[in-house]
């Protein structure tokens, strides 16, 4: 199975892609789609949007995951996050792709075994779990293949039936 996971932002959407058997996971690509904060936000949403197909076309992923909302104290960063958020779930949907949702927290437990680690420790578990010389460069992209681990290995242990 090839899984997407996407870290939405709207200065840089993080996006990984992997084959796996929901145990073993090889990464297929991965990188960040970076919008510049001085466009207008409409702008920056079809940048994300257009990075997204651009990415499901080139690998042909047959799920994807992405973050669920959360609770952030910044009421005005919240709104733009869920703008962001919006494109991926529109683009999932435009390719007609399963979606699986997880909090940071199942991302974070799924993928560390710790709810409440730090990206350093998730960069480090996901240069682990796929066998890299070395971390992702980008804490996004990071972030994006923890996104994807996450949905493997939920999917896995739901018998196939976790998405939505």
């Amino acid at each position: 199975m090839r899984v997407l996971g996407i870290d939405c932002g709207t200065e840089r959407t993080g996006y990984g892609v992997i084959e796996t058997d929901g145990r073993d996971h090889r990464l297929v690509a991965s990188g960040v789609i970076r919008t510049d904060p001085r466009e207008p936000l409409r702008l920056r949403l079809l940048e994300i949007g257009n990075g997204l197909r651009r990415v499901i076309g080139e690998h042909s992923p047959d799920e994807a995951a992405v973050e669920g909302v959360f609770h952030a104290l910044n009421v005005k960063s919240a709104l733009t996050l869920a703008h962001a958020r919006g494109v991926a779930l529109y683009a999932v949907a435009e390719a007609g792709l399963k979606l699986g949702e997880y909090s940071p927290l199942e991302v974070k437990n799924s993928v560390v075994g710790y709810g409440r680690a730090e990206k350093k420790q998730v960069q480090f578990m996901v240069q682990s779990l796929l066998k890299l010389p070395e971390r992702l460069e980008s804490e996004d992209a990071s972030d994006a293949v923890a996104v994807a681990i996450c949905h493997a290995t939920q999917t896995v242990r739901a018998g196939m039936g976790v998405c939505r």
